[in-house]
């Protein structure tokens, strides 16, 4: 094991392709070769990254970016065909260890039709940690407490395919909760939502990361981005721009050369700033965009 005092998740060198295999030699050495296509083409190319545990990362980019992709490898869904991925200390190359890396780091999909297999809530809820071999007064315990964190308890005998979409969404955190991550990983977890539901949504993923639990999300949403600590952009699988969403964002020619729009309320102070001079030109979020019209209307004696 690679341990870094304070580090979660490592990345080194990353590189992914889905146009190059892995095979092995008769001694059973590893080693990698360009499927019969053609040239092997990256979706991910040289990522070196370190997340602290805590966090609250957005990975955003134009459709391709490797959002996706760079995520799946988090929690050994994909492994590197080049360079390495450790979470807390374990590499997701080590077969042995996926159980590890997997209790660790629990994963939220765009669909929740895509990983619900059982047949009422509660099932559902206690696949996971069922599987773990957790005992069965823990796995109750877990399972009403995972429930009760997402606010669909009253659901619990309900018939998964009878559910709305936003439930089923709340259902597949509450099962990924279940088995007490320390990290949780949203790929597009909000995109099939209605505005109710995804507040709801983003409020409970709020709550979890005040609590402690890592968050990365990959989202095409810039109001969400602009809520995390801290902002990663992709293109075409390179690592452009990292750092909090205040500096991300201010950075308003880079992202719209890599086909990324800006937060609407950075959009609309910065309309305003340039009608009215002295206006701040990055306000994050509504809340902060309604603040400074206020505090600069009652500077100007106009409010």
């Amino acid at each position: 094991m690679e341990k870094n005092p304070g580090v979660f998740i490592r990345v080194k060198n990353l590189y992914y392709s889905y146009e190059v295999e892995i095979t092995r030699d008769q001694m059973g050495v590893a080693f990698y070769r360009e499927k019969a296509t053609g040239d092997a083409r990256y979706a991910l190319s040289g990522i070196d990254l370190e997340i602290r545990e805590g966090e609250y990362i957005a990975i955003i980019g134009a459709n391709g970016s490797g959002k996706s992709t760079l995520l799946r490898h988090f929690n050994a869904l994909l492994t590197p065909t080049y360079g390495d991925v450790w979470v807390e200390g374990f590499n997701t190359r080590d077969q042995s260890h996926l159980r590890d890396i997997r209790s660790r780091v629990g994963m939220v999909f765009q669909n929740p039709d895509s990983q619900i297999i059982t047949t009422t809530v509660e099932e559902e809820v206690a696949f996971g940690p069922e599987n773990l071999g957790i005992p069965q007064e823990e796995l109750k315990a877990r399972v009403e407490w995972a429930l009760e964190e997402t606010g669909i308890s009253a659901l619990k005998q309900r018939l998964c395919h009878r559910l709305s979409g936003g439930e089923k969404q709340l259902l597949a955190i509450a099962s990924v909760l279940a088995m007490k991550p320390r990290c949780v990983l949203l790929d597009e977890a909000t995109s099939m939502l209605d505005p109710a539901s995804k507040r709801r949504f983003l409020n409970i993923v709020g709550r979890l990361h005040s609590g402690g639990i890592t968050i990365i999300a990959a989202t095409h949403n810039m109001e969400e981005a602009a809520s995390a600590s801290r902002v990663i952009v992709l293109s075409e699988g390179c690592k452009m721009l990292d750092g909090d969403p205040a500096t991300v964002f201010s950075r308003e020619k880079d992202l719209k050369a890599l086909g990324i729009r800006m937060p609407p309320s950075v959009q609309i102070a910065r309309l305003i700033a340039g009608e009215v001079g002295g206006f701040p030109q990055t306000t994050l979020s509504l809340v902060e965009l309604l603040r400074a019209i206020e505090s600069f209307a009652r500077m100007r004696g106009r409010f």
